[in-house]
C-alpha cells in the first residue's frame, strides 16, 4: 500500500520556500529561484525546480500570480505559520506534545552557542507568568 502524499512541505520543497521568504513579498519565476538555488555551488535543474515550485503550488504554499511566461508564483503561507506548523508536529510526533522536553532537549544540545542558551533563556523567564 503506497503511503499518502505529505500534505507539509519535503526538506527540498522547503529549500524553495526559503528563497521566497528572502525575498518578502516579491513574486519569482522558475529561473529566479533556480539562480538563487545555484549560487551556493549547486546545480538544480531548471526542471527539477519547476517540479518542486508545482508540487508547493498544488499543496497550497505557493500560488501563480501571471497567466503569461515566465509564470511567476509568491508564497501564500508565511514563514512564521510553516515553521510554527512544522515545529508543533515535531513536538507531538517526537516530544509527546510536550513543549517543555522540547525546551529541555534544546537547552542539553552542545551546538547552542552560549548568547543563543541567554536567549532561550530570556525567553523562557519573560513568558513565565508571575507569581501571585
Amino acid at each position: 500500500m503506497a503511503r499518502p502524499k505529505s500534505t507539509e512541505p519535503t526538506e527540498r520543497e522547503l529549500e524553495i520556500m526559503q528563497v521566497f521568504w528572502q525575498r518578502r513579498e516579491q513574486t519569482l519565476t522558475i529561473a529566479d529561484v533556480q539562480a538563487e538555488l545555484n549560487r551556493d555551488d549547486r546545480e538544480l535543474a531548471y526542471t527539477t525546480v519547476a517540479t518542486l515550485v508545482r508540487i508547493l503550488v498544488e499543496k497550497g504554499f505557493l500560488e501563480q500570480t501571471t497567466e503569461r511566461r515566465p509564470f511567476e508564483f509568491r508564497p501564500t503561507r508565511s514563514h512564521e505559520e510553516v515553521s510554527g506548523r512544522l515545529l508543533k508536529d515535531l513536538m507531538r510526533r517526537v516530544f509527546g506534545g510536550s513543549a517543555e522536553a522540547l525546551l529541555l532537549r534544546l537547552m542539553q544540545d552542545e551546538e547552542l552557542t552560549a548568547s543563543e542558551r541567554r536567549r532561550l533563556q530570556a525567553l523562557i523567564k519573560d513568558s513565565t507568568p508571575p507569581k501571585r
